[in-house]
């Protein structure tokens, strides 16, 4: 006899398809990190004392802040490559304003906030208006905002005013280095709105058939703009707590962050092609680069090659989703 299967039950079905291919990833990162620690715990001095994972978790937060909103990005199919520049820009303008500019401390924080909302935004109403590939407007931003940080430093840090407030962001909260808070608060928000919200689900459904979600009422200039501008925000977030960490804003700073965040999104399993990714598996991912971006310092690691490692591991990652991607593909028309 032949069943023939509703829309919900054919529905339920690639759910489950697509949950137990993402446990199967973020079950293989837990495991990977689980043998990265016992691996270097045994040949890498210093790797689990507390000072060590302490400024582990200050790294994390370096490339977990920025990474949620770039997860959402490539889930709707986009990419944003502007995260080191405009962390590093983010620090130089907090440093400026609160130093040369005599803004005070809270007006160069929200000055700086502000402007890196906007120039996501920018970026986002570049792509929504006029169709201009994610790729070449954060392209641009990238190099206007690398450039620009360079020029109105002289290349020299802007160290920051004294302030009780930079300490406690640069410092920490109950031995808890303060990004590292930020970075898990922000993780449980993302995670919320990624799975639970209106917005979240409409980013999803870019990701996987823009026109279709167009189709279905989805106003896709706005959800790009948005993403652009959460980006950026988070960049500008980032670029604070750098600076606050650093003592000062350095133009020069975050050089390849915008490479470790996409890994760690891409290595947590977030496909590329859109439509497909966690905030947990990018979590974990984050975690990932961390503990071996930490591994390869206390290892000696010429840093020259410490690059070349990092290089290897996008590269393996990219091609393991998309392996993982093609099978999904070919199971779900099966």
């Amino acid at each position: 006899m032949t069943v023939i299967q509703t829309a919900p039950e054919q529905q339920r079905r690639s759910v489950g398809r697509f949950a137990g291919g993402r446990s199967l990833n973020e079950i293989g990162l837990i495991a990977a990190i689980l043998v990265l620690y016992v691996a270097l715990g045994s040949t890498a001095a210093g790797f689990l004392t507390l000072d060590n994972q302490l400024g582990m978790l200050r790294d994390a937060a370096t490339v977990g802040i920025a990474a949620w909103g770039v997860t959402l990005v490539i889930i709707a199919g986009e990419i944003d490559i502007s995260i080191g520049p405009a962390v590093a820009f983010s620090s130089v303008l907090v440093a400026m304003g609160a130093a040369e500019w005599g803004l005070g401390i809270g007006p160069a924080i929200l000055l700086t906030l502000l402007a890196g909302t906007a120039w996501g935004g920018l970026a986002g109403w570049l792509r929504a208006r006029f169709e201009v590939p994610s790729f070449i407007a954060t392209l641009g931003i990238w190099s206007a905002l690398g450039g620009l940080g360079l020029y109105l430093t002289d290349a020299l840090p802007v160290v920051l005013p004294r302030s009780g407030l930079f300490e406690v962001l640069g410092g920490d909260v109950l031995g808890i280095p303060t990004p590292a808070i930020v970075m898990v608060v922000l993780f449980f928000v993302f995670a919320y709105i990624a799975r639970y919200t209106g917005y979240g689900r409409s980013v999803y459904a870019i990701g996987g058939n823009a026109p279709a979600a167009r189709m279905a009422g989805i106003n896709l200039a706005r959800v790009r703009v948005l993403l652009f501008a959460t980006t950026g925000l988070l960049s500008a977030v980032t670029g604070v707590l750098l600076a606050a960490r650093l003592g000062s804003g350095n133009g020069g700073a975050a050089s390849g962050l915008e490479f470790d965040v996409i890994a760690a999104v891409v290595i947590g399993g977030t496909a590329l092609a859109g439509g497909r990714g966690t905030m947990l598996g990018t979590l974990l991912g984050v975690a990932f680069i961390t503990v071996i971006g930490n591994g390869l310092v206390l290892l000696g690691v010429n840093s020259f090659l410490q690059n070349v490692v990092r290089g290897v591991i996008i590269v393996v990652a990219v091609l393991v989703n998309v392996v993982l991607s093609k099978r999904a593909r070919a199971t779900r028309e099966t």
